[in-house]
């Protein structure tokens, strides 16, 4: 644990990627602009909620914090380590930490392997079982510990529904007691039934084993559900970022507003008699952003003022940050 019990696990700094992408007859290189200029901190203990549409760079920042794709700019740090200067057998002790649940429960599980075996699997990467018969018990508890019965073992991923794999693929990133789980879009392939049971699976773990999370989704309702605190993403930029209640009771950001418009409305009768609330206009190329605020081509509220200027984000309300000139 860290030393300071109110420090961020993680604190992401001005973080920037660009993928360098071939273009045209002569492949031109240009760079597609994933991530620019984020930062947050994510606490002991909490939830902190990455939304936005798809392509708008939230699971680039997922994947940069898993190291799995190196920053352009910026800093990763956990518990105040910096990742980038970070020796590789600390890096070695300090990944055992960070954790991940992907999006697709079946590509993410070797399909050759039973699910005890995917459960194992990190065990004796760290050599945190000193048998087989210790790593099968620990299996089986850990089975149990995400809602599995214990000879699910024997079965392999195809043999399993989209919900009983996620519930492995959780039981897998538990395995070697993490303190931090990057969730990424870890419940948007699964029915809705079975994404309320995975979210509450989350929450109980979380608090039963002081886990922080990562969860990125583009689902606000689900991210609402879940989180303590959210960051909306922009188009690779934060466009707000604040405590859940108060950001989705009181947005700030036009886009925030129109996320929020557009979730649907518990109540069947209410919800279909709804005007339709999609955002309009087409999501611009990251290859080619807009000059000044990235949203001003959607933005009911754009002004010359939004072409000319990229918003900083700032503080308008105490932990309440938003990127908007209008505000």
């Amino acid at each position: 644990m860290a030393s300071d019990p109110s420090a961020p696990v993680i604190s992401v700094r001005n973080l920037t990627k660009h993928f360098p992408v071939k273009t045209g007859l002569f492949g031109r290189t240009r760079q597609v602009r994933a991530v620019e200029d984020v930062s947050f901190d994510v606490r002991p203990g909490e939830t902190l909620g990455l939304v936005g549409e798809s392509g708008c760079g939230k699971s680039t920042v997922g994947r940069l914090i898993l190291r799995l794709e190196s920053p352009t700019d910026g800093s990763i740090a956990f518990e105040g380590h910096d990742f980038a200067r970070t020796r590789r057998a600390e890096f070695k002790a300090m990944r055992r930490k960070i954790q991940a649940v992907f999006q697709d429960p079946y590509s993410s599980l070797n399909p050759r392997m039973t699910t005890g075996q995917i459960v194992a699997e990190p065990l004796r990467v760290y050599n945190l079982a000193p048998d087989s018969a210790a790593a099968r018990e620990r299996v089986a508890t850990l089975l149990n510990e995400v809602g599995l019965r214990p000879e699910m073992a024997e079965r392999y991923p195809h043999q399993l529904s989209g919900g009983q794999r996620q519930r492995v693929g959780i039981a897998r990133a538990l395995a070697i007691e993490p303190q931090f789980i990057v969730c990424d879009e870890a419940v948007s392939a699964l029915d809705v039934s079975i994404q309320g049971q995975i979210v509450n699976l989350l929450e109980s773990l979380q608090r039963k084993h002081g886990l922080s999370y990562l969860f990125i989704a583009h689902d606000l309702a689900v991210v609402r559900h879940i989180s303590t605190r959210i960051v909306v993403m922009y188009l690779g930029r934060v466009m707000e970022s604040g405590d859940r209640d108060e950001l989705c009771e009181r947005p700030l950001h036009p886009y925030t507003k129109l996320l929020l418009d557009a979730a649907p409305v518990p109540d069947p009768a209410v919800e279909k008699a709804r005007a339709p609330r999609l955002i309009q206009g087409e999501l611009p190329s990251p290859l080619s952003p807009p000059t000044g605020c990235v949203f001003h081509t959607r933005c009911p509220l754009a002004s010359a003022e939004c072409r000319a200027e990229i918003p900083a984000l700032r503080e308008v309300r105490p932990g309440h940050n938003v990127a908007c000139i209008k505000v």
